[in-house]
């Protein structure tokens, strides 16, 4: 019976839909604000331990997991609906927008190579990582194409979204960022579609900036990462 269900093409769309759904709705009903509470950060640590626990291989999971993966670019392309109804904030603010942006994209890039320098990271896993910044599906092409380990951005990318969702609406506090347009893409920049799902609950305003920001910084990081890891 295990067997059959493992063997079925829905085992792991539904998992990770199930368990997904169950953290959503405690989130929901008991209106649960804490933002440790993420339930894209804790579906996946049960994910993680079930399949531990119960021994079944990764690969058999993501094999009948792919669907979640191949809806990413669709679903990406989406998130140009909440832009396009504060397109008047973006002409208003354009300037300032592209110059965040770069800057952004070419901080990060000089940042992963001092860090790469300083723990002595193989090449083969700096390419990994140097686009952990954009959504999944640019990442992996650009891995790729670099000659990076795909499954390695995979985390990179999952890590730096779920660290924006948790921690960044802390971090805009701390110092003090109050302007919407500024925070939706500090979300957006920095951690991918995950931190935009979380800037879309700060504000209409910070889910379009952040919308905007996964874009721009996945065209510009195509351009940055290639010269920045001549430098490794």
């Amino acid at each position: 019976m295990f067997d059959f269900i493992l063997s079925s093409s829905f085992f792991g769309i539904t998992l990770s839909f199930v368990v997904y759904m169950f953290f959503q709705l405690i989130k929901v009903k008991f209106k649960i604000k804490n933002p440790l509470f993420n339930p894209l950060l804790w579906s996946s640590v049960v994910i993680i331990l079930f399949l531990m626990v119960t021994k079944i291989d990764y690969e058999v999971y993501n094999e009948s997991a792919g669907m979640v993966t191949y809806w990413l670019t669709p679903v990406t392309i989406c998130l140009a609906i909440p832009l396009y109804r504060r397109i008047q904030e973006l002409k208003e603010n354009i300037v300032a927008i592209v110059i965040s942006i770069i800057c952004g994209c070419i901080g990060h890039a000089l940042v992963m190579v001092v860090i790469a320098g300083a723990v002595k990271m193989s090449q083969v896993l700096s390419y990994s990582v140097m686009s952990k910044s954009v959504t999944t599906a640019i990442a992996m092409a650009l891995t790729e194409k670099l000659g990076g380990i795909p499954a390695v951005t995979i985390v990179g990318v999952t890590v730096a979204g779920m660290t924006g969702a948790v921690l960044g609406p802390s971090i805009l506090k701390i110092f003090r960022i109050k302007e919407p347009v500024a925070q939706g893409l500090a979300m957006g920049t920095a951690s991918n579609a995950v931190g935009t799902s979380k800037a879309m609950e700060l504000g209409e305003i910070q889910g379009a900036m952040s919308s905007l920001a996964i874009v721009v910084t996945g065209i510009l990081t195509v351009i940055v990462v290639p010269i920045a890891v001549k430098f490794l």
